[in-house]
């Protein structure tokens, strides 16, 4: 298991250079089950991430180009009146109804569009003209978004971000990386070279294994304390909710298990916890949430007091 998802990690390295952390937390969030929001200016390389891992992971998968007058129905489907057929309503699924989802440049729809999203993310099925329909299993949903401050774009509501069990920020590569790029072939091409490496039986074994990974209670109560300080802070209204802390459990199994160990220590928790709570406790102050992620890391003790 370790030797396929370390051929993973080197595949996806020469995608997107001089970004193995980055990589590495995507490839958690889908580990754990979660979905997964990479944010940054565009150029940054957000779109072939997620492309990178939709052809690496083998799964069905649809993309979706969010934009300001993308309808609900353009996600879900819609009916249709077919009167040679059956003299009926015929029902013609959206992109939704795949198993990797690219919603890009998701902040760029309406909030009303944005909001389609809730139910699958969380529920894994989806309400149309009154039904309920399952989606395919497994079902991930990998969203890029650009900064608030660029125009066009309307603020992911807290319920929405929610529902992302970890955001990525890419940044610019470093000098050497962006050599390699500028001399290199593109990367759209390497991307549709990927080989298929991961089948979906192996994915599903994958997260049945995350799940059994065990955690001690001196972990558990770290990440209790971790979850108390974060409600705590002074000027937030809340802080991390119980789910996040399912989540941020999840991933911690996700990462331990991709270092090779079936039990978590609390450096998993620390590797991942930026990933999972800095979207959470951002509440409109952009910027703030990484220097409180850092702060509540320095400040909650692994051992207690």
């Amino acid at each position: 298991m370790n030797k396929a998802i370390n051929q993973i990690v080197h595949e996806l390295n020469g995608i997107l250079l001089g970004k193995d952390r980055q990589v590495r937390l995507a490839l958690c969030s889908l580990f754990a089950g979660g979905h997964l929001l990479i944010e940054d200016i565009p150029g940054m390389g957000k779109t072939t991430l997620a492309h990178a891992l939709a052809h690496i992971m083998g799964l069905r998968y649809q993309r979706i180009q969010f934009t300001n007058d993308l309808l609900p129905a353009d996600v879900l489907g819609y009916s249709i009146y077919d009167k040679a057929a059956s003299s009926s309503l015929v029902f013609h699924p959206g992109p939704i109804f795949a198993q990797l989802i690219l919603a890009d440049e998701i902040n760029r729809a309406s909030p009303r569009t944005q909001s389609v999203l809730l139910e699958a993310m969380e529920e894994r099925q989806v309400s149309i003209e009154g039904e309920t329909r399952p989606l395919p299993q497994p079902f991930f949903v990998i969203a890029t978004q650009n900064p608030i401050e660029q125009s066009g774009t309307f603020a992911l509501p807290e319920s929405q971000l929610d529902r992302f069990l970890m955001r990525l920020h890419l940044g610019y590569p470093d000098p050497q990386a962006e050599r390699q790029l500028l001399e290199g072939e593109d990367r759209r091409s390497l991307t549709q070279r990927l080989p298929t490496l991961l089948a979906e039986e192996q994915l599903a074994r994958i997260q049945q294994t995350v799940l059994r990974v065990s955690t001690s209670p001196a972990l558990l109560d770290y990440v209790q304390r971790l979850l108390e300080a974060s409600r705590n802070i002074p000027g937030l209204l809340y802080g991390l909710s119980p789910r996040a802390g399912l989540g941020l459990l999840r991933a911690a199994k996700a990462w331990a298990l991709m270092q090779g160990r079936d039990h978590v220590l609390p450096d998993d928790v620390q590797a991942v916890f930026a990933a999972v709570a800095e979207h959470r406790l951002e509440q409109g102050e952009s910027g703030k949430s990484r220097e409180r992620v850092q702060r509540l890391l320095a400040g909650v003790s692994v051992l207690g007091d």
